[in-house]
């Protein structure tokens, strides 16, 4: 028998929510919750959750829809006051049965949250259809991975290492990365996917003394923890039994389905072999055949919401239908797979587990409950009228509002954007209440009286926001990083040698460790770790080896001496090029105004530090009255095009015009739109040139140009030509500036005397890259990721439509785009003919450099608008693009690309937090060039953010190097090597400039005391040379203090022979602060020679005096020690040095 209908239409608020909350504590048909949409159903769900603490399950019909339901409910719980969090259980973002695994965040995040709900969290939690349906982890498995951790337990260091390695953690000599351990004397370090930080558990014997979280970058410990859970790194973790019971089952289903031969020989070998490997979580049926869903994992007490209900049933029809079609084309091609049953729920079996539980609420935009038996609330919600950029209407509209008794909320992203909207509602004479948070759109909900308007509803900008992640800058590292046996070293004084590892050796004063290295006949230097500032790695410009230097010989000697010549030789061009860009008076810029903070505040996402500095650096130099040349160094939608903007921004507002010059055409219809959209609210032309528009056009524009009545021109190196005349050019831009060719480059030269000039680039051609790092010129990087950019995962394979299809159905399943880049453009449309044969269906288009005038324009924006899938086309879309949703790049011939381009051209996908995947397909490695296989090694390795950088480093070891300045310069680098031939030139460079080249004091120890930092105790050989540099370059106390502490806290207490290392620096610092040259123990005494450069205040010495103490002559003091034992003696000394340290100080007040 049914229920009375209840439908309620209108009324009250809080007496409907109140008649929800009721329905909700009786069991019975699910409750109708209709008109609610976009953000209100988060409004609406903020008020519910308030005052409910059972667990709450909120299903979403995909990923994108929960991620947008999320940041909603961020900010309602906010605004409501809300004290619980909420989760998000993602889904793996790949098709069914591919043969890949999903990423260990991911997998993280979902292991954390079953564990939660195994240990009875009460958690709110929001669901992506997909990810429901997915069968789980059975909680009994789980809860035999879960190994906790707590303060004080006994528990054994070697059985921990054993548990973590059965967990799937990968051993690491340095733990960087999610999913990797290390262990170390008594301090193990891990890093669980599912955590922001790794943690440090240190051991007593056999009790656990503390567990401690540690920051990624500086290594160093920053919370204390009662306690850990350390769960599986994936979701799939076998145990022999159950890898034995895989291969029995799978066996027989091979025999059954009559399976591909080669096909199960490799399945078997892998599982025998590698344990684990790509795409194995889709074949955990026949490993442990008692598969759970999420539902299992939920309290019976939990409340199911359903958003919009009838598309979750066409979402769940949609994914049925691809799981049953890639099943079949599994079995199809002779492959192994079970059956859809095991993986994946029914929409049958969703519709039976959830009507288990107490109560379900459907949320629909729709008003469609008839009158049989529904509990049905419905709620009339307005959409926010187009409001953007008429501020007369929007206070108009305001006002009418308030007449009605409506509360009004302005929900604005940034700090900067509340206090502009503030300034502005209050010159509008309103008063609104102005919130910090996101939300996707603004509504009216009749029946709350409440209004909430975002702010792009007024100021018409995009939802697009990185959160971003703060990240220690890391400067780029030369020297001795990754230092390995095989390697070419370059000894100032001996030269090139071969690296043939380290060695502990005694000497007199007792043990150390030396690095050995090989020279010409067979002869050999042990190098003390204290000398390690004289070598540094040989990157050279060719291919073949480097011939091992004579010992002693002359031919270094005289080697160095050319290369000093001919260095010297360039620097004079350098000279003259520096003398005239300082002699050129520039235009000095005016200080920042108001107007400057206002265009500052409307950028719509905050800014990283990095960032921040490259902006600050950048208006420093417009300031001056001298030429700037500046390179912004940023990865790949880093927001390099906001500096750039920052910069144009101040030089149009001081009567001046900007050139922008891009590579592509592409790019510069980009670059017109970004700057159009950035500049709209102020009065400045923004015009391009290219090729798109027509001789009549292009010449109006340059007559524009040159009447000043155009601020800033984009344009491609049509920018260059002759006929180009500007009324008051004040700045130029170049973007992407790898890919304009020398003579373009030289005639940018000429104009770097007299404008300013600001770079942009992602991969810094190596010339280019050491150009600066030696100032000449400056440079600015950008290191900090948006957060939840996740790496591109890079794959290398064989040309296959198989692999292409996979690539495309996923990234097109997931409501995403494809670039597919073919290089060739006579044989483009075949390549498009495949695409259309492997995936019917798909909406494709082509561009490449020769279509018409104006359809690249329209294919461009017809892709830009997501109204192609696939977009078939050349290396023209390598130069900056930028489309979120482009989430998949597959290359053809990869091969054929150089690495730079390879880098610009994966840097297309992956810009928001969606996994990206980038595709480099070969026609087999047979046929690669030497060169060819490095590149896409390499390209393969850089996959982590921020990789660009590096890369340039790689690039130039792969290409060699050419001259900075002139092209005769290449034999000179490969006869010393690179670093020592660029410290050569920066000497060069600064004694030009008239710096002085930096000369510490360096002070001789002859305390007959030795330390070193034993293997034992650091065992990797990187992280040792690692503190041996930073213990030579100390010269600060802090210092002292710093790397004392970081080895206590990364390795434990420290042995002898380290705690003797420590009290020689400390020493030795002191020393330096004072000025002095020499100390030195004989017999008795501790000679100290002074410098005459010392600023001690002699008046004050002879508080100094008594009977150790004592002055043998202006420049020596003596001090006597009694020789019994290192410790006392380092000691005593050390305390005499802190209080001359001490008569120092008064002296610089």
């Amino acid at each position: 028998m049914h229920e009375r209908t209840t439908i309620i239409e209108s009324g009250d608020f809080s007496f409907q929510l109140n008649q929800i909350q009721k329905w909700t504590e009786e069991s019975g048909c699910p409750i109708a919750v209709e008109g609610l949409r976009g953000s209100s159903r988060a409004f609406f769900l903020s008020k519910l959750i308030k005052f409910k603490n059972q667990p709450i399950i909120i299903f979403t019909e995909d990923q994108t829809q929960g991620e947008i339901l999320q940041d909603d409910l961020k900010y309602f719980f906010h605004f409501e006051k809300v004290k619980r969090s909420f989760y998000f259980f993602p889904s793996w973002e790949l098709l069914p049965y591919e043969q890949l695994s999903p990423l260990n965040e991911i997998s993280g995040e979902r292991l954390d949250i079953l564990n939660r709900l195994r240990n009875g969290e009460s958690l709110i939690l929001i669901v992506p259809l997909e990810a429901g349906l997915q069968r789980v982890m059975p909680r009994e498995v789980l809860g035999k991975l879960v190994f906790p951790v707590y303060c004080k337990m006994s528990l054994e260091r070697e059985f921990l290492e054993a548990c973590l390695s059965d967990n799937g953690f990968k051993r690491s000599s340095l733990v960087e990365n999610k999913g990797e351990f290390s262990a170390r004397g008594d301090i193990v370090d891990l890093f669980q996917p599912c955590s922001i930080n790794p943690i440090r558990i240190e051991f007593f014997g056999d009790e656990v003394e503390s567990i401690r979280e540690f920051d990624i970058s500086s290594q160093v410990s920053t919370n204390e923890l009662d306690s850990v859970n350390i769960l599986p790194v994936r979701e799939l973790n076998l145990s022999e039994v159950e890898k034995k019971r895989g291969v029995e089952a799978i066996n027989k289903f091979a025999e059954k389905n009559s399976s591909d031969r080669q096909f199960l020989k490799e399945l078997l070998e892998k599982i025998e072999f590698l344990g684990v490997f790509s795409g194995m979580e889709y074949l955990s049926p026949f490993f442990q055949p008692f598969q759970e869903s999420l539902f299992d994992y939920l309290d019976r007490d939990s409340l199911v919401v359903l958003i919009d209900e009838d598309q979750l049933q066409d979402k769940s029809e949609q994914f049925q239908n691809i799981i049953n079609t890639e099943y079949d084309k599994v079995l199809g091609n002779g492959g192994i797979a079970v059956t859809p049953e095991e993986l994946y729920l029914g929409a049958d079996e969703i519709k039976k587990n959830i009507s288990k539980f107490k109560g379900c609420i459907t949320l629909n935009t729709l008003k469609t409950s008839d009158q049989e038996s529904k509990r049905a609330i419905r709620w009339e919600v307005k959409h926010i009228p187009p409001l953007v950029g008429k501020f007369q209407d929007f206070s108009a509209q305001v006002l009418k509002w308030q007449e009605e008794e409506n509360k009004i909320v302005i929900v604005a992203t940034t700090k900067a954007q509340v206090r502009r909207i503030h300034e502005l509602i209050h010159e509008w004479g309103l008063e609104i209440d102005v919130d910090l948070g996101r939300i996707s759109e603004g509504f009216q909900l009749k029946s709350s009286n409440h209004i909430f308007i975002a702010e792009h509803e007024i100021f018409g900008r995009s939802q697009k926001q990185r959160y971003r992640r703060k990240q220690r800058s890391q400067p780029f590292q030369k020297g001795l990083k990754d230092l390995k046996n095989g390697d070419f070293l370059v000894h100032i004084d001996y030269g090139i040698g071969l690296y043939q590892g380290t060695r502990e050796l005694q000497t007199g004063l007792g043990g150390g460790e030396f690095l050995e290295i090989s020279y010409a006949d067979d002869e050999k230097l042990y190098l003390p770790m204290e000398a390690l500032s004289l070598v540094q790695k040989y990157v050279g410009s060719t291919e073949s080896p480097p011939p091992l230097s004579k010992m002693g010989g002359a031919a270094w000697k005289r080697q160095k001496k050319k290369v000093r010549e001919a260095i010297q030789e360039m620097a004079g061009d350098l000279l003259k090029l520096y003398a005239s860009r300082e002699l050129a008076s520039g235009h000095s810029f005016s200080h920042n105004t108001l107007l400057m903070r206002e265009f500052a505040d409307t950028f719509e996402y905050e800014e990283t530090d990095d960032q921040l500095k490259a902006i600050e650096d950048i208006e420093a130099d417009l300031e001056k009255d001298t030429p700037t040349d500046r390179l912004i160094c940023g990865d790949v939608g880093y927001g390099k095009t906001e500096v750039a903007m920052r910069a144009a921004f101040k030089v149009v507002l001081d009567k001046k015009q900007v050139a922008v010059l891009v590579p592509t055409t592409i790019l510069a219809q980009q670059h017109l739109q970004t700057f159009r959209e950035r500049f709209k609210e102020y009065p400045v032309n923004i015009e391009v040139i290219n090729r798109f528009r027509t001789p009549s056009e292009q010449k109006e524009t340059l007559a524009q140009l040159k009447t000043s009545n155009i601020d800033i021109i984009i344009g491609t190196h049509r920018l260059l030509s002759k006929d180009v005349e500007f009324a008051a050019l004040g700045l130029i831009v170049v973007d992407e500036e790898q890919r304009f060719g020398v003579k373009h480059k030289e005639k940018l030269k000429k104009l770097r005397n007299a404008v300013d000039i600001l770079t942009l680039t992602a991969t810094p051609i190596p010339r280019t890259l050491h150009f600066s790092l030696m100032g000449v010129r400056d440079l600015s990087v950008i290191e900090t990721p948006p957060v939840d950019r996740l790496a591109v995962k890079t794959f290398i394979r064989k040309f296959d439509e198989k692999v292409i299809r996979e690539a495309l159905m996923r990234e097109i399943d997931r409501g995403g785009q494809v670039f597919f880049v073919h290089n060739k453009i006579r044989s483009i449309h075949s390549i498009s003919e495949m695409i259309r044969r492997v995936v019917p269906g798909v909406k494709i288009d082509i561009a490449h450099g020769q279509l018409p005038e104006h359809q690249l324009e329209i294919v461009m924006k017809r892709f830009m608008d997501k109204e192609i899938d696939v977009l078939v086309s050349t290396s023209i879309v390598e130069s900056g693009l930028d489309i979120p949703s482009a989430n998949t790049i597959i290359i053809n011939r990869a091969d054929q690309f150089g690495l730079a381009q390879l880098y610009q051209l994966r840097g297309r996908v992956g810009r928001y937090k969606h996994q990206a995947y980038a595709y480099l397909l070969i026609p087999g490695t047979g046929s690669l060039s030497d060169a060819a296989l490095k590149r896409l090694v390499a390209i393969e390795e850089l996959s982590e953010l921020g990789a660009g950088f590096q890369l340039s480093a790689r690039d130039m070891e792969i290409r060699g190097v050419g001259n900075m300045l002139g092209h005769n310069q290449s034999g000179h680098i490969t006869s010393i090597g690179f670093d020592l031939y660029c410290k050569l030139v920066e000497d060069m460079v600064k004694d030009i400039r008239g710096e002085k080249i930096d000369s510490q004091i360096e002070t001789e120890l002859n305390l007959m005391v030795k330390g070193f930092i034993p293997k034992d105790y650091v065992p990797d050989l990187n992280q040792r040379l690692d503190f041996y540099r930073r213990i030579q370059i100390a010269s600060e106390h802090e210092e002292y203090l710093a790397i004392m502490s970081e080895l206590l806290d990364r390795y434990g207490p420290y042995p002898e022979p380290v705690a003797k290392l420590l009290a020689l620096l400390e020493i030795r610092i002191f020393c330096q602060q004072i000025h002095i040259s020499k100390l030195e123990v004989k017999s008795n005494q501790a000679c100290l020679h002074l410098l005459p450069s010392t600023l001690i205040n002699t008046e004050k010495l002879t508080s100094m005096f008594d009977e150790r103490f004592s002055i043998e002559s202006e420049y020596k003091i003596n001090i006597r020690v009694d020789r019994k034992g290192w410790k006392a003696d380092l000691r005593l000394i050390g305390n005499y040095l802190k209080k001359l340290a001490s008569l120092l100080k008064t002296v610089k007040v």
